[in-house]
């Protein structure tokens, strides 16, 4: 397997270059949702529509919290790989191969019996309940691929492979298109299958990296449990991966309780922002996505004591992530109606309006979303989440507080939920700057 070092050579080249499939594989997992959602919306309705959206944060949520073990597995593994130190490499991923899988079976025996009580807590409308659970239902029998999926890419990533990944991830979204219209248009088997849709595809994705990592990756191969295992070593590495793992949740969680006030303002508002949120994550993945190759390199570079290649680093992702910013602002702000339109029929006008509304608040403050991507980045890469959890609480609880506090309060109504988003960015971002030049 070919792998690379992001300690040595040009910092912008490497840095670029490693992003781009990162950045092309999470596009292609959005098209997950993204395929549902127009599937949903166009041959079932509205209804189906704003059940799926709801679904997709209490979705979202859960599975964050795997996807957040992995990425701080990750970080240890990309500063063991930077350092040339091949035996704790081997130590580090079955400690936490272990240990994540046992975290991801909890919230399965967790999920399924809580089921009607979460869509409760989120305020989910009696005349949509039936259709969110069944789409639910189905989701979240994929947990363990979502798992194997986003473990191995972590792995793949941190010793600089970042194409298998986006290989895998491509083809699985293929098979996502193709399914859907099969069972939606074809079959008539409703959200149950989008849903279904999604579980196969991401059954592919998760089962095929693993293959492939047993395959190619040496650190998998010639194991003796017995050696590896170390007590001291595993309570590090649960610290570490629940600090990343909670700073993901607790960012979801603020999410799922503005889902919840959200869909407290009827069907119109929660269609709206099912659909202006997909639009909205798909504009500022790029961003998302690299910061995680920046977190990548500062791991790297961490492990291997490069400290003035970090801050050269640093100063180039700043540049590119807010010129990024800046423009998808611009774009999503001036087309905000005919993008909420890819997803909406036009005869739904109540919809689009409302969706357009939130992306042109919401939307016209990206560079501030871009830069605390690079914090939680920066501060995770250097074995240091507890900050990044500081900084999502202090994002997300300015939001939530905020939200909750003005929108059944005032004459803003939902349109305080869509402002409190940058507000808590914008409060974020300068904590971060302050902790970083401290």
């Amino acid at each position: 397997m070919k792998t690379s070092k992001l300690t040595e050579g040009k910092i912008f080249n490497k840095l670029v270059l490693f992003s781009l499939p990162m950045i092309a594989g999470n596009m292609l997992q959005q098209v997950y949702n993204l395929v549902d959602t127009f599937v949903v919306g166009r041959f079932i309705g509205a209804d189906a529509l704003a059940a799926v959206g709801s679904a997709y944060t209490l979705m979202i949520f859960i599975t964050s919290v795997i996807i957040g073990l992995c990425m701080g597995s990750g970080a240890y593994f990309s500063a063991d790989f930077g350092g040339g130190r091949k035996q704790e490499l081997k130590q580090d991923i079955w400690l936490s191969f272990w240990f994540i899988l046992a975290v991801s079976m909890l919230i399965s025996f967790i999920v399924y019996p809580a089921m009607d009580g979460i869509l409760k807590l989120l305020r989910t409308p009696a005349e949509l309940m039936e259709m969110t659970r069944e789409y639910v239902s189905v989701v979240f029998a994929g947990i363990i691929f979502v798992f194997l999926y986003n473990f191995f890419a972590f792995l793949l990533r941190a010793m600089g492979n970042s194409k298998t990944p986006l290989m895998f991830l491509a083809i699985s979204a293929i098979m996502n298109i193709v399914l859907d219209i099969y069972f939606v248009v074809g079959l008539e088997k409703g959200v149950g299958g989008a849903a279904l849709a999604t579980v196969i595809s991401q059954a592919f994705a998760g089962i095929g990296m693993a293959a492939y990592a047993f395959a190619k990756v040496p650190a998998m191969r010639r194991v003796n449990v017995a050696t590896l295992w170390s007590g001291a070593r595993m309570k590090q590495i649960i610290f570490n991966d629940l600090a990343t793992g909670l700073q993901q949740s607790v960012m979801n969680f603020g999410i799922l309780m503005i889902q919840g006030l959200v869909n407290s303002f009827g069907a119109v508002v929660m269609a709206g922002f099912a659909a202006a949120v997909k639009i909205d994550t798909l504009a500022y993945m790029p961003a998302q996505e690299f910061s995680n190759a920046y977190s990548i390199f500062v791991s790297q570079n961490y492990g291997a004591q490069e400290k003035e290649r970090i801050k050269e680093g640093t100063r180039l992702a700043v540049i590119v992530s807010v010129v990024f910013c800046a423009a998808v602002s611009v774009f999503i702000f001036l087309l905000s109606k005919q993008l909420m339109g890819i997803f909406i029929s036009a005869d739904e006008v109540a919809v689009i309006t409302e969706g357009a509304r939130y992306l042109k608040i919401e939307g016209a403050a990206y560079i501030g979303i871009g830069i605390l991507f690079l914090w939680y980045a920066y501060f995770r890469g250097i074995n240091r989440p507890q900050v990044s959890l500081l900084l999502t609480i202090i994002s997300l609880g300015t939001r939530v507080l905020l939200a909750y506090t003005l929108a059944p309060n005032t004459s803003l109504g939902v349109v305080a939920i869509w402002m409190a988003i940058p507000i808590g960015w914008a409060l974020a971002d300068l904590v971060g700057l302050a902790i970083y030049r401290k």
